[in-house]
């Protein structure tokens, strides 16, 4: 394996392969398997989870890891071609990211959408131009419209659930006071479709994920016999549902038109995930999220703090799942 930068890249049964490799390295420790080795992770946006589960897990393979978040301590990065730069940005990526690259054995990169333009988002152009600069194994830490990281944690959650054959997965979209990125969902329903999951997108109105992410996730249900639809009848959504997996996204109909999505989320208070939305219809059914979470706005005390959530374990194996990736990478014939 030479890249980790989007799920759909590998057969199931190799990402199978990886999610039973991050299962043995939990259990039995190779606490020397990388040393020696370094770990470079650029962070073009914030982070917690993702930072620290990776240095942890480098460092529980007997590596290191170096961080490098532009502007924080370093220049700051301009990412555009024939940029004129007379701004605040000191230094281009087409010198940064190969004289970085190569003080490592393998890079990491986040660079988040910009959520202007959707087309260039789903495109993930930014990203991609990025990756092209880099001669290192290379992982994506989250793009403009991938989070394969968080998708092969959630690929593990899902294994350790009680119950097997076929399960009802719900990704809902849930309250935020500003638009988030489609990167998780997108991850997600691809990942659920995947793994042969009867897969439901549950959504208000002018939130509908795009074409392009649906018809990834359907060809993916078609190789793996699951299903995808979506709706915004949550009745219908979570009757037989085994796992709700809350996100909160940026309205697609109104992308990059900030006063506009504003406006249709304004409407939209009643979906901040309660326990009420179980009643009768989905009595065992999981709540996923891949944090960090709004309380009260997203999802209830109630919910986070009851019986239901999975977040906390969710958001643990992050560091087993990455172990596996970097075992794979970087490990001698692994």
């Amino acid at each position: 394996m030479k890249r980790f930068t989007d799920l759909a890249d590998f057969p199931r049964a190799e990402v199978q392969q990886l999610v039973a490799l991050a299962q043995r390295l939990e259990t039995q420790p190779e606490p020397q398997a990388l040393a020696g080795k370094v770990l470079g992770l650029l962070f073009m946006n914030p982070s917690l989870r993702t930072l620290a589960s990776f240095q942890a897990g480098m460092a529980r393979l007997g590596g290191s890891s170096l961080v490098i978040t532009p502007g924080q301590g370093t220049w700051q990065f301009e990412t555009r071609d024939g940029a004129v730069m007379t701004g605040a940005a000191a230094e281009h990526i087409r010198e940064g990211l190969p004289v970085l690259s190569s003080y490592c054995d393998a890079l990491g990169i986040r660079a988040f959408a910009a959520g202007e333009d959707l087309e260039d988002d789903l495109a993930d152009k930014r990203f991609k131009a990025m990756a092209a600069l880099v001669d290192r194994p290379l992982i994506n830490l989250e793009s403009a419209i991938n989070h394969p990281c968080q998708a092969l944690a959630d690929w593990k959650t899902l294994d350790e659930l009680p119950g097997s054959g076929r399960r009802k997965f719900v990704l809902s979209w849930v309250s935020h006071p500003k638009a988030l990125p489609l990167a998780v969902p997108a991850a997600t329903v691809h990942m659920a479709a995947m793994r042969g999951m009867d897969v439901v997108v549950l959504r208000p109105e002018g939130f509908a994920l795009p074409p392009a992410i649906m018809d990834k996730a359907r060809r993916a249900a078609a190789d793996s016999g699951g299903s995808v639809a979506e709706t915004a009848d949550r009745a219908e959504a979570l009757a037989g549902a085994h796992v709700l997996y809350a996100k909160e996204w940026g309205s697609t109909r109104h992308y990059g038109d900030e006063l506009a999505d504003q406006a249709q989320r304004g409407s939209l208070k009643d979906w901040c995930l309660r326990d009420d939305w179980f009643a009768g219809a989905a009595p065992d059914c999981r709540v996923m999220h891949c944090l960090p979470v709004r309380r009260n706005s997203a999802i209830a005390d109630e919910v986070l703090d009851g019986p239901r959530s999975i977040v906390l374990r969710q958001a643990y194996n992050r560091m087993p799942a990455q172990m596996a990736v970097l075992y794979r990478l970087l490990k001698p014939g692994a």
